[in-house]
């Protein structure tokens, strides 16, 4: 597998990671009748989006040529597979939680 297609595997098994604390926390923490619910979680997000950024990059630095493609590398990938694992696991939670 070549640099770039790891960086993409790891992206997209990073947004599921996201979207399971981000739900987690959502449940636990915030309000459900709240906008601040969701704006909190998409700034969980980014927020491991950027942490593990720093991190990958000083792993990738040698391997992909432009720098550039380590940010933007499956971001796409990392939010939709964030946004479908909050909503999925936000929403059994709250079940389990005997909120819905």
């Amino acid at each position: 597998m070549t640099p770039v297609v790891q960086l993409y595997w790891l992206r997209v098994a990073l947004g599921i990671t996201a979207g399971a604390i981000s739900a987690l926390l959502a449940a636990l923490f915030f309000d459900i009748n709240s906008v601040d619910t969701l704006i909190n979680s998409i700034t969980i997000a980014l927020l491991i989006y950027f942490v593990t950024y720093y991190i990958l990059r000083g792993f990738y630095k040698s391997k992909i040529e432009k720098q550039s493609k380590i940010l933007s590398t499956a971001i796409g990938m990392y939010f939709f597979s964030w946004i479908t694992f909050f909503v999925l696991i936000y929403t059994v939670f709250l079940k389990a939680l005997g909120i819905i």
